[in-house]
């Protein structure tokens, strides 16, 4: 018998959806990362939930269709991590007109239950907020609702959701070795000790890397499939309005600008092929110019590359043919012959759906549950996506420390959770170490012990994004406490 009847290489979105939809189903679920939890390209997404304006544009309507379903679902399970926005296009006749922006916003509500979500509306943006920060040539936009994410959050507590159902997680290990008979039979490298393992059946979730595990690891068949790079970057802040706005460029593509962190603007995305080592990529100065200027076409205030306080790259792959915003799952099985599932790309807003009919084709080799994830929250998600406002207040009420900025990021990242965090702490000191403003011992050790934690950057910039503010006496007294987190103080 085998020790596991999934074994998934790879810890980004696609891998950990993977592992939650199979352990929640009742199979023996394991998952190995050699990195981080979302350590790549599932934390370098524009961070939307939504249908896509430029799919419907291309016709798409089935997809944006089943797009705008799984946002519904999101705000439902994860109503903590999902947060519902005005996003704002500025009209204008230099690009699509009016009329044209109007009739597919109207397309784009009927497509949908939008579960008490607005409709759109046209704005007068010359006597409205939204446009107190832009040029003033654009008179009027058009606004309708979608959601923002927490990419790298929902990889975490993805991950910490198959965990609690069954699978076991084990990042800082490398599967090195493939051996496929009637199991998959593996070597993996686990913080520096050689096991092996067996499984029933093994999915390539390695994302960019999904080909060089296929012809090294596996040595099986590579997918045909192309490395696409994308990009953001990270500006300190451009408006005070609490809304997306979406920009229409020169060249055609819509560009995002959205709030991020309470002090800092997110503006994407570019994407290009990419030829090289995904482990190791940097966004080219070309792109950064790009995005500055393409915002700056719309802000009253101009912003420069030597505004961008951190740029935000990936890589990932899309199948050579196709659509690629779909993302790929590939499924390979024959006569004595253990099932391989492969799958890569895609975007956010799907990723629940595509592991779910993944799994679903392994049910013909052993029997499992029906599909269970559109129904389930995910942890710290168990109240509705209205209540949010409710639930920070709730939580200053009973930390009556916590000041609002503080207490609105923890509930976006902990939910109903919160009290595993903070406990019954009545003062800040109670809590531990403060690792600048925002950061205490009593967190960091959470995250260590039940979000797979292991370094500074792993809760700095994936686990929150405190690392956009926190000084460099405060990472050093961080990257000290992760390594003897045991002590008080």
């Amino acid at each position: 018998m085998a020790d596991y009847d999934l074994a998934i290489i790879g810890g980004g979105l696609n891998g950990v959806s993977l592992a939650r939809d199979a352990a929640g189903r009742g199979l023996r679920v394991i998952l190995i990362e050699q990195g981080d939890l979302g350590g790549a390209a599932s934390s370098a997404t524009p961070r939307l939930i939504h249908g896509d304006l430029s799919v419907l544009e291309r016709r798409g309507f089935r997809r944006v269709r089943r797009a705008l379903a799984e946002r519904g679902i999101w705000l439902r399970i994860a109503p903590h991590l999902v947060r519902p926005m005005s996003f704002v296009i500025p009209a204008h006749s230099d690009e699509r007109p009016p009329w044209l922006l109007r009739a597919g916003l109207y397309v784009y509500d009927a497509l949908t239950n939008r579960g008490g979500l607005p409709a759109s509306t046209t704005l007068d943006i010359t006597h409205h907020p939204v446009g107190d920060a832009l040029k003033r040539p654009f008179g009027i936009a058009f606004a309708y609702t979608d959601c923002v994410v927490d990419d790298s959050r929902l990889v975490a507590l993805t991950a910490l959701d198959a965990a609690e159902r069954g699978a076991a997680i084990r990042t800082g290990a490398r599967c090195v070795r493939a051996d496929r008979t009637e199991i998959w039979r593996l070597a993996i490298v686990d913080r520096g000790h050689r096991r092996t393992i067996t499984s029933r059946a093994l999915a390539n979730a390695t994302g960019a890397w999904a080909s060089l595990v296929a012809e090294t690891v596996l040595r099986q068949q590579q997918p045909a499939a192309a490395a696409v790079q994308m990009g953001q970057i990270i500006v300190p802040r451009l408006f005070e309005s609490d809304n997306v706005y979406v920009f229409q460029n020169s060249d055609g593509r819509l560009i995002f600008a959205s709030p991020f962190e309470r002090d800092f603007t997110l503006v994407g995305t570019v994407t290009h092929d990419f030829i090289g080592d995904p482990a190791i990529v940097a966004m080219p100065g070309a792109d950064v110019s790009y995005l500055c200027e393409a915002v700056s076409r719309y802000f009253r205030e101009r912003v420069d590359p030597t505004d961008v306080v951190r740029s935000v790259t990936g890589v990932n792959l899309s199948p050579v043919s196709g659509r690629r915003g779909d993302g790929t799952t590939l499924f390979h099985a024959r006569r004595r012959k253990a099932p391989l599932l492969t799958m890569f790309g895609g975007d956010i807003t799907t990723s629940r759906l595509r592991a779910e009919r993944a799994v679903t084709r392994l049910t013909p080799f052993y029997p499992m549950s029906r599909p269970w994830t559109s129904d389930a929250a995910l942890p710290g998600g168990d109240f509705a996506w209205d209540r949010f406002e409710t639930e920070v207040a709730l939580a200053r009420h009973r930390w009556r420390f916590l000041e609002e900025p503080q207490a609105r990021r923890m509930v976006a990242a902990y939910g109903s959770r919160l009290p595993d965090v903070l406990g019954e702490a009545k003062a800040r000191d109670e809590l531990g170490p403060a690792f600048g403003p925002d950061l205490t011992g009593a967190e960091v050790r959470y995250l260590m012990a039940r979000e797979w934690a292991r370094f500074p950057d792993d809760i700095l910039w994936r686990r929150s994004k405190l690392g956009l503010t926190m000084p460099a006496a405060g990472r050093d007294a961080l990257a000290a406490f992760m390594a003897n987190p045991s002590r008080t103080g």
